[in-house]
């Protein structure tokens, strides 16, 4: 099993900024985000695997960035340049290829009011 512990979100301004954080009990092959919005499903925003690839969203290419802490067990996400659709219930997500399954954070709201 896999503890995720997530931190940040809130309430930010069209264009302004904000740090999403999640520390993993333990390194697995894929770290990151989704975020989902009311009665849509659930979609990825940045992913990082074990080789330090990084996948992002079509929607939030160059203003969002996924970095690792220096412990590697750590993901954050700095989101830049936020627009009032970013507005959703994001989730620490990661992936574990031995246990063949996905975990979840318990979900951080963020608003972007315009």
């Amino acid at each position: 099993q896999v503890q995720l512990v997530e931190s940040g979100g809130g309430l930010v301004q069209s264009g302004g900024s904000m740090t999403l954080s999640c520390i993993f009990s333990r390194t697995i092959y894929k770290m990151g985000w989704h975020r989902q919005t009311p009665g849509n499903e659930r979609e990825l925003v940045a992913v990082i695997n074990y080789s330090d690839r990084i996948d992002y969203a079509d929607s939030v290419k160059g203003r969002f960035t996924l970095s690792r802490g220096s412990a590697r067990n750590t993901v954050h996400l700095q989101m830049n340049n936020l627009k009032p659709e970013d507005s959703a219930v994001y989730y620490c997500y990661g992936y574990s290829d031995n246990a063949g399954k996905a975990f979840w954070g318990q979900g951080t709201q963020v608003t972007v009011s315009s």
